[in-house]
């Protein structure tokens, strides 16, 4: 519970939504210090792809969408028939005691919980990887090592006491990596080589510590454990394969790429497969052309930033101007084939996918649901065409190749001028209103006037401009609830938004702490074209007028600032990592849980606090609710190896590393 005496207002510290330098230059190549990419408010003028793009293909007017049968599959599809979404269900709401704002250089827990650090960077994963050796890194030894900054984590249980965790590793740091870093212009060519190690994925084995909610690196062989790097082989699959605008020298089919860049959230599939989304990938490139396909994603034309292409000539954009299109895909990997050809799904879009999480529909179909994390950028879902079939890997990796891709408009249900930007609910007491996925294309035919399907799925944004979706706060992650079906976003932040740009859906301007937003897709039915929507929380210091929690008592719930992840336990309880508390709050970055039915919807509690400057990723809540899973990120990121600012986990440099939580006595997460 939270302490009964006032609390005082927390600090607005920082620039934009709290994120501090290190975290804007690494993570998104300072997104926020340009303008926005999304510049579609302007009139369009002719042909913006300057040859690149033709106009093949017309308008189509048709109504796309199959409708749902009564098939309803109650163990996916949970918003069933015996319980709707807009029924509570009678589940227990978490009551330990909150873990208090702070900020300590330690992963902090509950009362009676305690945590253990599975895994860091440079860990061995391959059977013939070294050990780490700081301070004589090579490419070669992390390919087979545990990456850098982890993010998203996605657990498959092999058995009670073993299972496979899943973990991206988002990008690198470089001044905490080698010691006398001073840029990619002038670094080692060695260093480049072993940060671009550094991304991609791992696989690693645990093993249950006896009947706990701990979890361990398994001992003896690990069949399963696997590096992804940038020298991976990637299936590119779904209509945009093959095409011309995918073709490069080394590729001229278009159908393979190397690596994925930038992956941040992602999901697990009913099928036991892992959808990784990347994300910030514009900021590897240099020497863009200078056209709109290219600006409307964050490409840059000048030569700056990690100069990567002074190791791989295919990250210039000068010699190579496709490879850019090759990457910002949702990605599928098998966990249980390490020698598996990941594939990267054209079929759901290119944009700076944050992740993606899949619901079945009532007819058994596949539906995605995925953010674009950019400020004034759109929420997006694809329907499957194939329906899921249980048992049947081998046609459900198939699932997300055909269907059709939508982009959200979203229109509030009060008057204009309520809605001033101050975050004051409106005089009907919440944000709310309805919404429309309006169809792009399918996987044979485009709704947008000009645009191929091909060119739909590679120049999304672009696309998605013509419609006239709504402008976002920076969506990030979708979860869909276990138990009622609704569908939840973390919209992070956007300090650009000016007040007169607030509307319901996005209501407060600049929005430096971010805001949940809920999807009551019509009829319960994830292959709906209609839905309804609330923001049932507004973030920020409980004692700031703009924030609002449900209607819940706001002397009761804790702070929280720039929601990134998030995820749900198997009571429906909602779980909300965050990325950029200490620069909007002055307090670490935490991992919160709030109900979000009954009548503790909107009581925030904070279960864990990670280290100086790092972000919580993950995170994820074991079916069986014994464990936390959660990846402090990028610890000590405003230090250098010379001068660090964080010591965590070992007390000597900072890594980044994933963590298990657990009840000493045994009992659920949460109870």
């Amino acid at each position: 519970m939270t302490p009964s005496a006032p609390r005082r207002l927390l600090p607005l510290l920082g620039v934009g939504g709290g994120r501090s330098p290190k975290t804007c230059e690494y993570r998104c190549g300072n997104a926020c210090f340009h303008p926005a990419p999304n510049r579609s408010d302007n009139a369009y003028f002719g042909d913006i792809f300057q040859g690149v793009l033709s106009r093949r293909t017309a308008l189509k007017g048709a109504a796309v969408g199959a409708g749902a049968s009564a098939l309803g599959l109650a163990a996916l599809s949970p918003a069933s028939a015996d319980r709707g979404p807009d029924r509570p269900h009678p589940s227990p709401r978490p009551t330990f005691r909150s873990v208090q704002p702070n900020n300590r250089d330690a992963v902090t827990v509950p009362e009676g919980y305690d945590h253990h650090v599975i895994v860091r960077w440079g860990d061995p994963v391959l059977p013939d990887a070294p050990e780490f050796d700081f301070d004589n890194q090579t490419a070669e030894a992390q390919a087979r090592q545990f990456g850098y900054n982890c993010d998203y984590v996605g657990f498959l249980p092999l058995d009670d006491d073993s299972g496979l965790l899943w973990v991206n590793h988002e990008y690198t740091n470089e001044e905490l990596m080698f010691r006398g870093y001073s840029g990619g212009a002038d670094a080692d060519p060695e260093w480049i080589r072993v940060a671009m190690a550094a991304h991609g994925g791992s696989v690693v084995e645990l093993d249950r510590v006896d009947d706990t909610g701990q979890w361990v690196l398994a001992d003896g062989e690990r069949p399963f454990n696997r590096r992804v790097t940038l020298d991976t082989e990637f299936r590119l699959t779904g209509p945009a394969a093959g095409d011309e605008l995918l073709r490069t020298e080394a590729d001229p089919e278009g159908t393979r790429v190397l690596g994925m860049l930038n992956n941040c959230a992602g999901g697990t599939t009913p099928w036991g497969t892992i959808l990784s989304g990347e994300e910030n990938y514009n900021q590897y490139f240099v020497a863009a052309p200078d056209t709109e396909p290219y600006a409307r994603y964050g490409f840059s034309t000048g030569r700056d930033g990690r100069r990567w292409d002074r190791v791989d000539e295919r990250f210039d954009l000068g010699r190579h101007p496709n490879e850019a299109h090759r990457f910002g895909y949702i990605v599928e990997i098998d966990p249980h084939d390490p020698d598996s050809t990941p594939a990267k799904r054209t079929m759901l879009g290119r944009f700076k996918h944050e992740g993606a999480n899949v619901n079945l529909t009532e007819d058994g179909r596949v539906a995605a649901y995925m953010g674009d994390d950019e400020r004034f950028d759109y929420i997006y879902k694809f329907v499957s065409a194939k329906k899921y079939v249980e048992g049947s890997r081998r046609h459900n990796m198939t699932l997300l190749d055909s269907g059709t891709l939508y982009v959200a408009r979203l229109e509030g249900n009060s008057p204009e001028e309520e809605i001033d930007g101050t975050g004051a609910l409106p005089s009907d007491g919440e944000f709310d209103g309805t919404g429309e996925w309006i169809p792009l294309c399918t996987d044979t035919e485009s709704f947008v006037e000009g645009f191929t399907v091909a060119q739909v799925l590679i120049h999304t944004r672009l696309a998605a401009d013509r419609v006239g979706p709504t402008k976002m706060d920076r969506p990030e992650d979708f979860e869909p609830s276990p138990v009622t079906g609704k569908v939840y976003c973390a919209l992070t932040n956007n300090s650009a938004r000016e007040p007169g740009q607030a509307d319901e859906p996005n209501p407060r301007g600049p929005n430096k702490f971010g805001h949940i937003l809920e999807i009551i897709e019509d009829g319960s039915d994830s292959a709906s074209t209609t839905f309804t929507w609330v923001v049932p929380i507004v973030c920020g210091d409980p004692e700031d007028e703009s924030t609002y929690f449900a209607g819940y008592d706001k002397s009761k719930v804790m702070p929280i600032s720039a929601p990134d992840n998030v995820a749900f336990d198997k009571h429906g309880n909602l779980w909300i990592s965050t990325d950029g508390q200490p620069g909007s709050l002055g307090i670490n970055d935490a991992l919160h849980v709030v109900p979000v039915e009954g009548r503790f919807r909107g009581e925030l509690r904070t279960f864990a606090t990670v280290p100086v400057e790092a972000e919580t990723c993950g995170p994820l809540i074991t079916d069986d609710q014994k464990t936390v899973f959660l990846a402090p990120q990028h610890p000590g990121e405003n230090g250098t190896v010379e001068q660090p600012t964080s010591f965590w986990p070992d007390g000597d440099f900072p890594r980044p590393s994933v963590v298990c939580a657990w009840h000493k006595g045994g009992r659920d997460i949460g109870s």
